[in-house]
């Protein structure tokens, strides 16, 4: 799994007559990637391990290039020898779903638009990159996507580390060039996407196993990504793609009693996964009388060696131990027409709301100094606080939503900011009323 070799082939686009420059919104669709050279896979697993291993695995950092190494190893074995010089698909198809999604944006916003690709572990498309393109082509509004099924740490959430860090170093001058951003950070909710899930199903057992099996007797093992269930405080995702099973389960349990999630985990050593993960599930339905199976990824929107290299070994060994079960494997969304129009449909709105609002005006280089002026009033009102003579009897009333302006003024020589908000966003002012040596504050 890693850095690719091909070349940045998102090509300059040219403006319409009228349409002004700082009304261009990037689209950045964002996924994993994959390794389309063998040679790469010890530099993509050292990537992987930085960015997703150290979410969950206490594994100190020291140990990732050499441990990169060692399962580009495994890697090598996997695809080439066990499963006949396996190239992953994962890129051609994700730069299909680009296109597909970018063709039926365009045909509302026109040249306003352009959506761009970023993977996650490969150059020459990882965020830093594309976000660099993206600056020299003159967007300055950007629309942050990823195409991954469910919300996590480990999806959205390292998509969102690395634009950040990108944008940190595209800062040059006294204001950012960026000057709107959106953000989609998943769709295992909306309900289309779990109507197709529930739908492709349907079909597929209505086409290949309903002349032979009866609904009782028809499993279905909906796929999820599996998950870490400590994830060091952050968002594993074990909720929401529990969430996304229940739903599509939802659609099929009256006509297909058996169904059960099945977890695509990663075995880490010390690590506990998400269970059942898809070969039990697979071995338990069969205990309940399934005379066929069907796998469908629903918590992946791409193919990738997991659900082709990683479903294939579980269906291998299923037939070996049960030669009597059929075994069907589906293909993710991939490029459904359907699919790819729910994505642009997804986006509209987001684009519509980036291209009305007003630009922004933000210099990062004062980030440092507000936060020191931000610590300095603090301080000061903390100091305040307990060199007047205040006893701790203090009567505080909080009428949150309201807005307060200081009836006391104090010369400490303290910066303030030019407004100071506390946790809830409200601003607090206190007026001082001396009542027999006692303070009360009304805030």
């Amino acid at each position: 799994m890693v850095a690719t070799p091909e070349r940045l082939e998102q090509t300059p686009t040219e403006l319409s007559p009228g349409v002004a420059p700082s009304s261009r919104v990037a689209v950045l669709l964002m996924g994993y990637g994959e390794v389309e050279s063998y040679e790469d896979f010890a530099n993509y697993n050292e990537q992987a391990l930085n960015l997703l291993t150290a979410k969950f695995a206490p594994v100190p950092t020291w140990i990732y290039p050499p441990l990169a190494k060692l399962l580009a190893v495994f890697d090598l074995h996997e695809w080439q020898h066990q499963h006949d010089h396996f190239i992953s698909p994962h890129n051609a198809i994700f730069e299909q779903q680009r296109a597909g999604i970018e063709a039926r944006l365009k045909e509302k916003w026109g040249d306003r638009i352009k959506v761009f690709k970023a993977f996650n572990f490969c150059a020459p498309f990882l965020p830093e990159q594309v976000l660099a393109q993206i600056q020299a082509e003159g967007f300055d509004k950007l629309l942050i996507y990823p195409l991954l099924v469910v919300d996590s740490i480990f999806t959205s959430g390292i998509a969102v580390e690395q634009v950040n860090k990108a944008l940190a170093k595209t800062f040059v001058g006294s204001e950012h060039w960026l000057k709107g951003t959106r953000y989609i950070p998943s769709f295992y909710n909306e309900p289309e996407y779990i109507d197709l899930m529930a739908r492709l199903v349907e079909d597929k057992i209505h086409a290949d196993l309903a002349v032979a099996h009866l609904p009782s007797q028809t499993g279905i093992v909906l796929m999820n990504h599996g998950c870490p269930h400590k994830a060091k405080g952050f968002t594993s995702g074990i909720d929401e793609s529990q969430a996304l099973y229940e739903r599509v389960r939802e659609k099929l349990i009256h006509r297909y009693p058996l169904i059960s999630v099945g977890w695509l985990n990663h075995q880490t050593p010390l690590i506990e996964w998400t269970q059942p993960n898809a070969e039990l599930a697979a071995r338990n339905l069969i205990d309940l009388g399934a005379t066929a199976l069907v796998f469908m990824p629903i918590g992946f929107a791409t193919e990738n060696h997991e659900t082709l290299l990683d479903v294939d070994h579980i269906i291998h060994g299923l037939r070996r131990r049960h030669p009597e079960v059929t075994c069907v494997q589906m293909p993710c969304v991939n490029d459904h027409p359907d699919f790819l129009q729910m994505a642009a449909d997804w986006a509209d709105g987001q684009i519509a709301d980036l291209l009305e609002a007003e630009a922004l005006a933000v210099n990062p280089s004062l980030a440092i100094a507000l936060a020191q002026s931000y610590a300095d009033h603090y301080h000061h009102e903390h100091s305040q606080g307990h060199s007047h003579g205040h006893s701790h009897g203090h009567s505080h009333r909080h009428s949150h939503g309201h807005s307060h302006g200081h009836s006391h003024s104090h010369d400490s020589g303290h910066a303030h900011p030019p407004e100071h908000r506390y946790a809830h966003g409200h601003t607090h002012n206190h007026s001082h009323q001396p009542s027999h040596g006692e303070h009360s504050h009304r805030h």
